[in-house]
């Protein structure tokens, strides 16, 4: 599989192509690379709409007043530490793509993984007069305090990756991220092809209170009930989406566990975590077969090296997307409540040479 990861050359010519995905995308479709139907904006596959697609959120619908993104104070909320490579590509993609269209006002905060922090700093983004918000929301619930003083002002907010827990049109506008329930099904597929269909499985879980770690944990499980019933799921710990956790939890499983087949982890870090482990306790490469979710340079570099058997990626590139979603909201589009992009796999088979495509 491919996908399209170069950056348009304009976003002018993206904005008479754009096609955004309506809510209730069918959950389990195919997500392939530039599939038919589907189109690519900001360097993101997205995917084909369905068929029952609403109206969807219009700028009177939402009741916001029309303005220059260019002049505008625009807030970035990212919401951990960036040491993650995922996290560090997502704010540069943010931060690129605002400089790309000329937008001056550009106000980023990071909550450094505290969840009270990221409250605190989008509340003073408001204070500092945001006219439009960009989220990546650590948390799913939790947000009451953050979108009653946004809807008081109009503003509009545009979650990504994760989604918070709320009425679209109403408390935010849309929500742009992959297919998280598809991705665990895709690293199930892995997983039961890597075992031959039997065998025991542990999984990293990521952190709690958040949609990616339940809709990964869910897809994941019950395809692997479909496919696979002879693979047992016989250790779940969360390993909190970190590089070091995920190599305790690793370290503790090798000592209750001695004959677990494969590690499921639920995003890159927490497998590459997992590798240190194995490395420590004299585990070989493959004697242990890892699938992981992102999509990073160093669990691709990882499948290359024999370590894990592969990787779905889930694309942290918003940043031309989001802008353009929020530049078709200001001109009198309809969005989207989801706007859902397609992800491309990473195997043993691509792994060297897609490597420079990873983050």
């Amino acid at each position: 599989m491919t996908l399209l990861t170069s950056r348009p050359g304009r976003v002018a010519a993206l904005l008479a192509a754009v096609a955004l995905v309506a809510s209730g995308c069918a959950k389990g479709e195919e997500t392939a690379a530039a599939p038919s139907g589907s189109s690519t904006q900001g360097g993101q596959v997205v995917r084909t709409p369905a068929a029952d697609a609403g109206a969807g959120c219009t700028l009177d619908a939402f009741g916001a007043q029309r303005f220059d993104l260019r002049s505008a104070v625009v807030g970035f909320s990212q919401s951990e530490k960036e040491a993650n490579p995922f996290r560090i590509a997502e704010t540069k993609s943010i931060k690129d793509e605002a400089a790309k269209l000329g937008i001056a006002n550009l106000k980023v905060t990071n909550a450094q993984s505290q969840f009270s922090k990221q409250i605190s700093d989008v509340q003073q983004l408001i204070a500092q007069g945001a006219r439009l918000l960009v989220i990546a929301p650590l948390n799913s619930d939790g947000w009451e305090p953050v979108l009653q003083q946004a809807a008081a002002k109009k503003v509009p907010i545009i979650t990504i990756d994760r989604k918070i827990n709320a009425a679209p049109c109403k408390d935010y506008l849309t929500f742009i991220g992959s297919d998280f329930v598809e991705q665990g099904r895709r690293a199930a597929d892995q997983m039961a092809k890597a075992l031959g269909d039997k065998g025991k499985v542990a999984i990293l879980l990521g952190a709690p209170g958040n949609n990616v770690t339940t809709e990964r944990t869910s897809g994941f499980k019950d395809r692997i009930k479909e496919v696979a019933p002879d693979i047992e799921i016989t250790f779940e710990q969360t390993g909190e989406f970190a590089r070091e956790k995920g190599q305790q939890v690793t370290e503790q499983l090798i000592q209750s566990n001695p004959d677990i087949d494969g590690i499921y982890a639920e995003n890159d870090e927490m497998a590459l975590g997992a590798v240190t482990a194995l490395k420590g306790a004299g585990k070989k490469a493959g004697d242990v077969q890892i699938v992981s979710i992102d999509g990073t340079r160093g669990a691709v570099q990882a499948i290359a090296d024999g370590w894990l058997v592969a990787v779905v990626e889930s694309n942290p590139r918003f940043g031309a997307l989001a802008f353009e979603t929020a530049q078709k909201f200001l001109d009198g589009a309809a969005i989207p409540e989801k706007v859902i992009i397609s992800d491309r796999e990473y195997d043993k088979a691509n792994a060297e040479s897609s490597l420079s495509e990873a983050y």
